[in-house]
């Protein structure tokens, strides 16, 4: 079984090493660090702060045009997030994602939605209404969540239903 090979992910410790940037080429990877260097650059003060703040944003700029997507740069997003094909990505600034979470291309996020731990999502999927998703939850490709997700279940469908684990 692949569960017992490989070791679970954690849904409350995040794993930056997931977000490292393994070649130069690697969009959405430098996305989340160009987002990274502004939230960390924000809270700090001076003028090399501010310089390096407007590098950020800069950068920011340049990968959202690349990847073709829309993560404001203030979102509020756990470590280790993963976003293999980052295009048409679209994340309101008020979201709340948690650690080791894994996201799809096409994917559209809402004003509201809270995203707990290690919460792979499916291409195409769309949350809504201010919904929350429990840890270790998958949400299927195309599926438009427009109910709260429990904990280790997983939603598939239009409008989505939940399958909870046996």
């Amino acid at each position: 079984m692949l569960s017992s090979v490989l070791p679970d992910t954690s849904a409350e410790i995040p794993d930056f090493g997931r977000e490292k940037p393994t070649r130069y080429w690697d969009p959405s990877r430098r996305l989340l660090r160009s987002i990274r260097a502004y939230q960390k650059w924000k809270a700090k003060r001076g003028p090399f702060a501010n310089l390096l703040k407007k590098w950020a944003v800069l950068r920011h700029r340049f990968w959202s045009v690349v990847t073709a997507s829309d993560i404001p740069i203030n979102t509020e997003l756990g470590g280790g997030l993963l976003i293999f094909h980052p295009v048409g990505i679209v994340l309101h600034p008020s979201i709340k994602i948690g650690p080791n979470c894994l996201i799809l291309q096409h994917v559209t996020i809402t004003a509201n939605v809270k995203i707990g731990g290690h919460v792979d999502i499916g291409a195409g999927a769309v949350l809504l209404r201010g919904v929350t998703i429990g840890n270790h939850a998958r949400i299927g490709a195309n599926a438009v969540v427009l109910t709260d997700v429990p904990e280790g279940a997983t939603a598939v469908g239009n409008p989505a239903r939940i399958i909870l684990p046996k």
